[in-house]
């Protein structure tokens, strides 16, 4: 018998080994991203304090797509509000996900707009 593999718990594997690595601090914060069938959410989280200082989703921007311009105007929405906070550096932690597609048009719009990563 073939086991079956479960995506969401190789997503959740993925993300808990690169997590032993990537932490945000106060100064430079985790820009950490959730990808979701309908919506993509994206936080500054500082860890050492265990807050979260600024966050942006295809929700708060009343977005009825969830497709590559979506991930765009939430890349630049975060920067937006990181610049606005005085953060222009931040660690960028893809979930799990592959560094393609939407969170590829993400990460580069934040970057874009302003973000060091």
């Amino acid at each position: 018998m073939i086991k079956q593999v479960d995506r969401k718990t190789a997503r959740h594997k993925r993300h808990r080994r690169v997590r032993v690595k990537v932490s945000g601090t106060a100064e430079r914060p985790r820009l950490t991203v959730f990808r979701s069938l309908a919506h993509t959410y994206v936080q500054l989280v500082d860890d050492a304090s265990g807050r979260t200082l600024a966050s942006a989703s295809t929700v708060d921007l009343k977005l009825d797509k969830n497709d590559l311009a979506a991930a765009q105007a939430v890349g630049k929405a975060i920067a937006g509000k990181a610049v606005k906070a005085g953060l222009k550096q931040v660690v960028f932690d893809r979930g799990g996900y592959l560094y393609h597609g939407r969170v590829k048009a993400l990460a580069e719009a934040a970057r874009e707009s302003g973000l060091e990563f």
